[in-house]
Parts: structure tokens; C-alpha cells; sequence
């Protein structure tokens, strides 16, 4: 029951520590900042709408690379002319006034090609017949009349220009073959991406509404983290007030509960004190005669002559008296009377019940909330429908109406032109490979001739001597050369159709449409006629023109930008976050509790506390009993003086004396271990009362007062604190669902404006047909006929070089020597 005279001064240091913790905690719940959303705070919005993409095509590097490049460099020396925007803006609108100077004019350098070509064409067969016409009179690719010693050298020579033409015209006639097949094969699939792309346009063009649907959708990731969040609303509450305020309450229920203890602890002392008292003053009564005998007897004793060396002792045996006295001290029954019947309540019990309400407040607040977060789950079902007609309000499938309708028609007229094209290359690819093989041929009589012709040389002895394989090697040149002479004309004009096909492609198309002059001329008012005008057709801005659009698209805009909806459609003002939150904000904001109501101390508690602070247990005297308990029971130590009584009696020759003074000393001893010890044991059971009684005496009645105004001020104060931190807690909880429905409507704006039905696949349609077009076709195209043009330029050369080499070939008329 007794504790160390620091515990309890520690104990109470850290009891007014844990109050001012409290009032500091309360004071700064009024000013505390909502936690900022963690990872949990962000949504994450997962796109499962797959919007229909055209695969972007891109220029493949080839070895014939520097052949196309070669190509280009000699279309850009051949046409030099810009784009003929007059030209182009009359044929479009009034084909009628095109003149045909105008026309000369910008294709002057496809004239000149022309004009060779026609040239070409007319010359070499008729140099063909002229020739037929000198073998038949024996004036041409005869015999040599005659041997000089140069004719070795000019053999070697003619053999190698022969070679040497020979081997450029079948490398160019392979690479006819090739860039021929690489047309072949790019054509089929080019043609078929065509209206394959119309169709994946209007495909997605079509997704639209689903892509609407799509973000309407996601309001489920908001809606489910709400629902989510208002399972829970009300346990955070609860848990929040009682984490906020139990700092406060425990260490009131802790004041309290002290005080209870110091009342129990008190009134325990005061009676040990009156019971204590009132024994050693009794015992004192009972001691006193005895004590006042025996001394008698020892004196006597001592003063006995017969008592050899006695006379030391006797003034201590004189002196043997009783000490304290405890009828003196102050009598604490006025104290006692006070306090009788207290405690009148019991404080366990009260504090427990204080304790079990306040810690029953989270399941107070799941039972006083319930309500409330039926009809916020109740009021989320309203938000999504009003979010529903986000997309039956939105108006972009209005404007794409139009972009799918023009591309139905240009896929239904482009079907006849790509069966043409495709049947056109048919026969461009049928005509080229039979060319390409007569030029395989022509090269087989040249190397078969040459073969021959040298081997014929090489065997025969005499130049004017004739052999067979030297006569045959000269009849394959020859043949050779009529094939050259008869088939010279067809591959002029396949290479001038293709060329006149192919370039103009390249420099009219092309060309410009890497340096976009094409969008330009489109672009400028005026050019184009009213049925071909795209701005309208597809319904775009006034003020915007198909380069911009064409660099929106490609940036990766999407149709909201592209198309004219923000002067129709104010899509700002459809996602408005108050349009949808303001009824769920307001049952929060409207939405109150009493979840403080904790009664502390009753009272008759109060009243125990009161009597106990006016019980006068402060104006004792306890000073006096401290001093009485400093003077021992018996003034002379009775142990000292017994020893002394035995150290006398072996001194004795008196066998009497001796007797009697150890009589004495047994008396002594019974006298110390019976009566005075009992009454020592009295007096250190006083001492530990006196101890705890003086040490709580002075602060008792400022202890009392502190704690009933503690006790009062935090049951007044519970209700207010749980009604603000409530406020507090349910404004946090409404930023924080705020910012997902804020979240989801940024979401759905950029979502709408950007991804949605993002006009893309348009520019990425117009990258890829000029990849399929200019990259694919064209270069092959051209480098085909350029190709095959390299042929048969170079027969000429073989031509010649031909028949010059087959008089070598035969034997020499005259030998001179």
C-alpha cells in the first residue's frame, strides 16, 4: 500500500504531461490537413475499346535504291516545271479552255523524249532495211578484201565494244526483269489496299459510338472506388474520432481513477492510524506498571551489597522509564467521520463504463451512418445515369455521317479504275517479259556468235581459208542483229508509254506530293470545283484547310478537333464536376451525429470526491506523529540492560545474587520480546500510514479540484471534438471522392478530344498511298523502263559492232603480204 516517496511525485509529472498532449492534440484537430491521395488516390482507366488502326507502310531499302535514285535525278532534268496549278485549275473546272500549247508547254520535256523516241522508231527499221537491202546486193557485212597486220588488233577491239555492250545490255535487261516482277507484285496488293483502306476508314469511322460507349463505361473504375471507399466510411470515422480524442479521455479516466485510489488509499491509512493510536496508547497504559515493578526490582537488586560490581549498571536501571507517548498526538476521528460510508459509488465500475462508451464509439458511428451511405450508394446510381448521356448527347456520329458517305463513293469509283489499272499491267508485264526475252535472245546469237567465231579463228590456218564455225559465228551475229533491227521499234514505244506513264507520275504526283504542293493546291480556294470540295464534303472548319488537318491528323489529333463540334457541342460545359456531385456532396454536407456523449463521472462519484476534499484529512497535524515516533517505546534499551544483568551475574561469588539477576534479565527479555517489540511493530505500521497520509494531505484537496474540472471540461468537450473531427473527416472523405469523379471527367475530356475516334488512320491512309503508290510502283515502274531504255539505246552500238565483227569472221578475199 506504501510507495517510494518519488514514485507518486513522477507518476502525477507524467499525468499532466498526458493532459496537455491532449489539449495540444485537440487544439490541432481543428487545423489538420486530409492525408493527399496515395498511389490508391489515382485511377487507372484501361482502355478496352480497340479502335480499328491502319498499319502504317513504310519505304523498304532495296539494292536498287541508287537505280531509283539515278531515275528521279534524270525525271527532274527531263521535268523541270513546277506544278502547273493554272493548267490543273482549268482542267478541273472548265476542261474546255485547256489549250494544248499550254499543255506542250509543261510537258516540254516529255515532247524532246517523244520526238527521239519517234526518231528512233522510224530510223532503225528503216536502217534495217537498208541493210537487208546491202546484204542482198553483197555490199554489207561481207568479207574482208584483203589482209594488213592491223586487222589483229581491230578484231581484239571490236570483239571487246561487242562484249562490253553486251554485258551492259544484260545487266540492264535483268534489271528489267526485275523492277518488271517487283511491279507485278506490288500492283495486286497496292490496288487491293485501296479499297481494303476505304473500307478500314469507314470501319472506323463506323467505332465511333462504341468508342463513346467505351469511356461512358469506365465510370465504373470511379464508381466502384467510391462504393468501395463508402463501405468504409463510417469505421474510418469511428476510428479517426477515437484515435484523435482517446489521448484526452484515457488520461482523464487515468486522473480519475487515481483520485479513486488515493480516496480508497486514504481512508485505509486513517483508520490503520485511529486503530494504531488507540493500541499503543492502550498497550503504554498496560506497560506502565509493569515497567515502573520492574524497575523497582532491578534497583533494589543492584543496590544489594552482596552485588559485587552492580553500582555501574544501577543509574541505567534508574532510569528504565516508558518513552512516546501517543495519546498526544491529534485524533483523526473527526476525519474518519467525514469519510464514513465512502466510497458511496463504485469508481471500477464507473470507469469502465466510461471507458466501454467511449470505445464503442466506431460501432456507434457504423449504426448512426448506415443510413446516410444507403443513399450515397443509392445517389451513385443517379450519377451513372446522368453519365450516360454523355454519350447519348454526343454529337460526333452526326459529323462522321458525312466522311462515311464520301468514302462509299470514292470506294464504289475507284472499283472500275483499279480493274483497268490492274488489266493494263497485265499487259505491260506480258509485252515487257516477251521484250526482255527477244533482248536474251539477241545477246545469246552475240555471245553464241562471238564464241564461235573465235574459235573459228583460232583453228584455221590461212585468213582466206574458210571454216565452218568462224562462217557460223558470223551468221548468229548477223541473226542477232535482225532480231535487233526487227523487234527495235516495239521496245521504243513499250519504253516511251511507260516512260510517258511512269514520269509523269513521278514529277506531277510524286514530286509534289512529298513537298506537299499537292495540299496546297487543294488547299487554295478556287482550285478545286464545288463538287470536289473537300472542306465541305467532309465537313471540316472554315478556317482550316486538308495541310492542317493532314498535321493535325498525323500529330494524332482526333475528329473533335478536326471537325467542327466545339461551336455545336460545349463539352466543358457537359462535364461539369458540380453537375454530377452536387446531391452526393450535399447528403455528405448535410449529414450530422452525436458520437461524444461519454459520462465520465456520475454524481454521486463527484460527491465522494467533494466530501473527500473537505474531510479535513489536509489539516492534520502529522508532524506530531512523526515526532512521537522518534522516541522508542522504553527510554533504556531493555535488551542492553538484560545483557548487562548477565554479564553481572558470572561476576558473583553470591550464589543468590547471581540467581536474581539472571531472574531479572529473563524478565527483561520477556518483557522486550513480549510487549515492546508488539508495540514497535505498531509504531512502524503507523509510520508507513503517517508517510503516505503527509505526503498526500497538502495537494489533496488542488488534486480533487483538478480532476473534477478535467472530468467536466473533457465530457463537455467530447461532444464538440467528435462533432468537428466528424466534419472534418466526411469534408476529407468528399475531396477525396471528388478528385475521382474530377479525374474520370478530365479523363472523359481528353479521352473525347484526342483518342476517340482520333483522325489518324486518315493521314496515316494518305502516308500509305504515297508508299504504295510512289515507293512501291513508281520507282520500279520507272526504273523498268529506264532499264529496258538502257537496252535498247545500247542495241544500236551492238548493231553495229556486230556486223563489223562478222567480216572477221569469214576468210579474206586477197592475202597481201
Amino acid at each position: 500500500l506504501t510507495e517510494p516517496p518519488g514514485s507518486l511525485l513522477t507518476a502525477e509529472a507524467m499525468r499532466a504531461v498526458s493532459l496537455l498532449l491532449a489539449w495540444a492534440l485537440l487544439r490541432s484537430a481543428g487545423t489538420q490537413q486530409c492525408h493527399l491521395a496515395g498511389p490508391g488516390g489515382v485511377l487507372r482507366f484501361t482502355d478496352t475499346h480497340t479502335e480499328i488502326q491502319v498499319p502504317a507502310l513504310h519505304r523498304v531499302p532495296s539494292s536498287l535504291d541508287p537505280l531509283y535514285s539515278l531515275v528521279r535525278l534524270c525525271l527532274d532534268l527531263i521535268q523541270q516545271n513546277p506544278l502547273p496549278t493554272e493548267l490543273l485549275r482549268a482542267a478541273l473546272n472548265d476542261p474546255g479552255s485547256v489549250r494544248t500549247s499550254q499543255v506542250v508547254q509543261y510537258e516540254l520535256g516529255y515532247v524532246v523524249c517523244a520526238a527521239v523516241a519517234l526518231l528512233f522508231t522510224v530510223a532503225v527499221p528503216v536502217a534495217g532495211m537498208c541493210f537487208c537491202y546491202c546484204r542482198s546486193r553483197q555490199r554489207c557485212g561481207g568479207r574482208l578484201r584483203a589482209h594488213r597486220r592491223s586487222l589483229g588488233c581491230r578484231r581484239h577491239c571490236l570483239l571487246a565494244c561487242l562484249s562490253l555492250t553486251s554485258l551492259v545490255i544484260l545487266i540492264s535487261v535483268v534489271c528489267a526483269f526485275v523492277t518488271s516482277q517487283r511491279v507485278r507484285g506490288q500492283m495486286e496488293p497496292g490496288l487491293g489496299a485501296v479499297p481494303a483502306t476505304l473500307r478500314t476508314l469507314r470501319q472506323h469511322i463506323a467505332s465511333v459510338p462504341q468508342g463513346v460507349q467505351m469511356v461512358v463505361d469506365r465510370f465504373k473504375v470511379p464508381r466502384q472506388q467510391i462504393i468501395s471507399d463508402l463501405g468504409g466510411l463510417s469505421q474510418s470515422v469511428g476510428l479517426s474520432i477515437h484515435a484523435q480524442l482517446k489521448a484526452m479521455t484515457y488520461a482523464a479516466l487515468a486522473d480519475l481513477q487515481d483520485r479513486a485510489g488515493d480516496l480508497q488509499t486514504s481512508l485505509h491509512h486513517l483508520q490503520i492510524l485511529d486503530k494504531t493510536v488507540r493500541a499503543l496508547a492502550s498497550a503504554r497504559a498496560e506497560l506502565e506498571p509493569v515497567l515502573r515493578e520492574q524497575r523497582r526490582l532491578v534497583v533494589t537488586l543492584l543496590d544489594d551489597p552482596r552485588c559485587t560490581s552492580c553500582a555501574s549498571v544501577l543509574g541505567r536501571a534508574q532510569s528504565l522509564e516508558l518513552g512516546a507517548d501517543y495519546s498526544k498526538v491529534p485524533s483523526v476521528e473527526k476525519v474518519l467521520k467525514a469519510l464514513a460510508g465512502l466510497p458511496r459509488s463504485d469508481f471500477a465500475e464507473m470507469i469502465r463504463q466510461g471507458n466501454g462508451t467511449f470505445n464503442s464509439i466506431p460501432e456507434l458511428a457504423v449504426e448512426r451512418m448506415a443510413q446516410v451511405i444507403q443513399d450515397l450508394r443509392d445517389e451513385m446510381a443517379r450519377i451513372t445515369e446522368k453519365v450516360q448521356s454523355i454519350a447519348n448527347g454526343f454529337p460526333l456520329p452526326d459529323y462522321t455521317r458525312p466522311v462515311s458517305e464520301a468514302l462509299v463513293k470514292a470506294e464504289d469509283r475507284s472499283q472500275p479504275y483499279l480493274r483497268e489499272v490492274e488489266r493494263f499491267e497485265q499487259y505491260r508485264w506480258i509485252a515487257g517479259t516477251v521484250l526482255c526475252s527477244i533482248i536474251l535472245l539477241i545477246l545469246a546469237c552475240n555471245v553464241t556468235g562471238m564464241a564461235l567465231g573465235a574459235y573459228g579463228l583460232s583453228k584455221r590456218e590461212d585468213p582466206s581459208d574458210y571454216e565452218c564455225r568462224g562462217e557460223a559465228g558470223a551468221k548468229f551475229l548477223l541473226v542477232g542483229v535482225g532480231l535487233a533491227f526487227l523487234f527495235s521499234w516495239l521496245l521504243i514505244l513499250l519504253v516511251f508509254a511507260t516512260f510517258l506513264v511512269g514520269g509523269n507520275i513521278q514529277t506531277l504526283v510524286c514530286r509534289n506530293w512529298v513537298n506537299q504542293e499537292i495540299y496546297k493546291f487543294i488547299d487554295t480556294p478556287g482550285n478545286l470545283p464545288p463538287s470536289m470540295n473537300l472542306t465541305r464534303q467532309l465537313n471540316l472548319r472554315r478556317d482550316s484547310n486538308l495541310s492542317a488537318v493532314y498535321r493535325e491528323c498525323k500529330s494524332g489529333a482526333g475528329l473533335w478537333e478536326v471537325l467542327q463540334l466545339e461551336s455545336s457541342y460545349d463539352l466543358d460545359e457537359h462535364l461539369k464536376t458540380p453537375k454530377y456531385t452536387a446531391d452526393f456532396q450535399k447528403r455528405l454536407g448535410d449529414f450530422t451525429a452525436r458520437l461524444g456523449d461519454v459520462r465520465l463521472l456520475r454524481s454521486e462519484g463527484r460527491q465522494d470526491l467533494e466530501t473527500f476534499a473537505r474531510s479535513g484529512m489536509d489539516e492534520v497535524d502529522y508532524g506530531r506523529f512523526q515526532e512521537e515516533m522518534k522516541i522508542p517505546v522504553v527510554k533504556t534499551s531493555l535488551p542492553g540492560l538484560a545483557r548487562s544483568l548477565e554479564g553481572l551475574q558470572k561476576m558473583q561469588r553470591n550464589g543468590t545474587v547471581a540467581g536474581r539477576l539472571t531472574a531479572e534479565a529473563q524478565a527483561l527479555w520477556q518483557m522486550q520480546n513480549s510487549t515492546v517489540q508488539s508495540q514497535e511493530a505498531l509504531v512502524a505500521k503507523l509510520g508507513e500510514s503517517v508517510q503516505f497520509l503527509s505526503r498526500l494531505a497538502p495537494h489533496l484537496q488542488e488534486r480533487v479540484k483538478t480532476t473534477l474540472a478535467t472530468t467536466a471540461s473533457v465530457e463537455a468537450r467530447l461532444p464538440v471534438q467528435a462533432q468537428h473531427i466528424l466534419r472534418q473527416e466526411i469534408g476529407c472523405f468528399t475531396r477525396k471522392e471528388l478528385r475521382y469523379f474530377t479525374q474520370y471527367l478530365n479523363w472523359v475530356r481528353q479521352t473525347l478530344r484526342e483518342d476517340v475516334a482520333s483522325c489518324q488512320p486518315l493521314a496515316t491512309a494518305l502516308d500509305n498511298g504515297r508508299v504504295i503508290l510512289c515507293d512501291r510502283i513508281t520507282d520500279p515502274w520507272n526504273a523498268f523502263w529506264f532499264s529496258l531504255g538502257c537496252c535498247t539505246f545500247f542495241l544500236i552500238p551492238n548493231i553495229i559492232f556486230a556486223i563489223r565483227l562478222t567480216k572477221h569472221f569469214r576468210p579474206i578475199r586477197n592475202r597481201l603480204m
